[in-house]
């Protein structure tokens, strides 16, 4: 395919960078990078070494004794060069994207935009690293805070957003001062490989040390556990599962470092009695089959007021039977392959357990074979009627199956079953009833890090800071604040005066 060859994507990669040069001492033995897609190999890639993964760590050690000494706004100039070659590779990587993880097209290139907005945000964010000043109770004392570089941050990604997620970390923590190595899922390594090659011009022309953003490709047995332990990683961000996000905080603690966590989400949009149904229908559907249900902010449950039960349920079963499955890279299609069989395996588990719970099964759930989907990775999305308490329906199934369940009296009813779950990522309330919007939006209402009133549960906008609460780990990505998780905050009182007072009213004398 041409896209790879103008991302310089070789029939066998190196899966161990320092932003321009590539270890070419790494593991002999080479795996495959296949594309959900038709099952056929991309590409190989060699894994890092561990002799590969201590000069990484080495090189980006050395490299941040240098970058965090230039001025924030110089390092906003960085990224923002970095935006550009994302512009010129857009298509490109786009298409690598939706080729090698399965997500439409249209989905992989809106992850590149992403990583371009990112890049613009980052760049403004460069001259607003604010810190505060405060008024001291001592005389001549001025007080105030400032934020300083922390070090090297260790970006862990999963396979549903091959890139867009290690922007959000990378363009930010590079802006605050720091370096970064990047460690992908090794179920999509060429498209950071791609990334890692896209941005390695713009570190070439502007001189730049080695060890700025670096990459390291390989197993979480090895790699990822060395990244855990490694004490001169101040900050691991971690996406994935909850028992492996679990398992990294627990690690990290003990060193007593930070983690950021993005974990999993059981989303939920409510339909009250008030709904706009020809807004929320479309969100509903696009929330629940879009990456194929891969999504942690994908919409899972669907908890609709029984008067208009029959009528959604109808709607949907129409919308359902009209989506197109097939190939990602057709623009035609709707909804792409799940990532592996694995995933096709865990899909049908998944349907086979409601059932047991007392579950129907309304529209999909096969799993395609035949011309267009001999990868065995496609399957057709799930409606299912179940019930909130279900064992399954309290778990995260990483596919398209969407849970529909009813209420059947106030506002307050339907928001104590969305909340009703170990998840708190994002959630969603379709109504034209201000008293009820407000009830979902009070410190009573949603218990997610994200909540969006007639709009669905996915598509956050890198404006906004991305996280979730209770299992989904309680980080905090992207837009607001967010850049403070990469950086030391820093309280500082100068006195300017000739004498010597001690706050409290502390009295201090030596003897004469």
């Amino acid at each position: 395919m041409d896209f790879l060859r103008r991302l310089h994507i070789e029939a066998v990669n190196y899966g161990a960078c320092t932003g321009q040069d590539w270890d070419e001492e790494c593991a002999e033995q080479c795996f495959k990078s296949i594309s959900p897609a038709d099952g056929r190999t991309i590409a190989g890639v060699r894994p890092a070494s561990m002799a590969a993964c201590e000069r990484t760590i080495a090189a980006a050690e050395a490299a941040f004794a240098e970058w965090r000494q230039r001025p924030a706004p110089q390092r906003g100039e960085i990224v923002r060069q970095i935006g550009l070659r994302l512009r010129d590779c857009k298509q490109d990587l786009g298409a690598l994207v939706s080729y090698e993880m399965g997500k439409s097209l249209q989905e992989g290139l809106g992850e590149v935009q992403e990583m371009i907005d990112i890049c613009d945000f980052a760049v403004g964010q460069s001259r607003m690293l604010y810190g505060l000043s405060m008024h001291s109770e001592r005389s001549l004392h001025r007080m105030y805070e400032q934020y300083q570089p922390l070090g090297i941050v260790g970006i862990v990604t999963a396979f549903n957003f091959p890139v867009a997620v290690w922007a959000w970390n990378a363009m930010l923590a590079a802006v605050c001062g720091d370096v970064s190595i990047w460690k992908p899922s090794s179920q999509v390594p060429l498209s950071a490989i791609a990334v890692q090659k896209i941005i390695a011009g713009v570190l070439k022309d502007n001189e730049l040390p080695e060890g700025i953003f670096s990459l390291l490709i390989g197993s979480g047995a090895t790699i990822g556990e060395t990244l855990l332990h490694d004490e001169r990683l101040p900050l691991i961000s971690f996406t994935g599962s909850v028992p492996t996000g679990r398992h990294a905080a627990e690690v990290v603690a003990r060193r007593l470092g930070r983690t950021l966590l993005e974990l999993s989400g059981n989303n939920a949009i409510i339909l009250t009695e008030h709904a706009d149904l020809e807004v929320a229908l479309p969100a509903v559907v696009f929330g629940a089959v879009g990456t194929a249900g891969q999504r942690c902010t994908t919409t899972r449950r669907l908890i609709v007021h029984e008067r208009i039960y029959e009528k959604v349920s109808r709607a949907l079963l129409k919308a359902y039977r009209g989506l197109r499955i097939g190939h990602p890279l057709d623009e035609t299609n709707h909804v792409g392959p799940l990532i592996d069989t694995r995933a096709v395996t865990a899909f049908q588990d998944a349907l086979s357990a409601v059932k047991e719970q007392g579950g129907h099964l309304l529209f999909g759930g096969e799993v395609l074979s035949g011309k267009g989907y001999e990868s065995g990775c496609y399957v057709i999305p799930a409606l299912v009627e179940a019930e909130n308490h279900y064992p399954i329906v309290q778990q995260e199934t990483f596919g398209p199956i969407l849970y529909l369940i009813r209420y059947s009296g106030e506002v307050t009813e339907a928001i104590a079953l969305q909340n009703d779950v170990r998840q708190g990522l994002s959630s969603a309330i379709f109504t034209d009833h201000l008293r009820q919007a407000e009830k979902f939006l009070a410190a009573s209402g949603s218990d997610c890090g994200i909540a969006n009133v007639n709009i669905g549960t996915s598509g956050a906008e890198i404006g906004g800071a991305f996280g979730g609460e209770k299992e989904t780990g309680g980080g905090r990505e992207s837009g607001s604040d967010a850049w403070k998780v990469y950086m030391r905050r820093q309280t500082v009182t100068i006195n300017y005066g000739g004498e010597l007072p001690l706050a409290q009213g502390i009295r201090f004398e030596l003897s004469e």
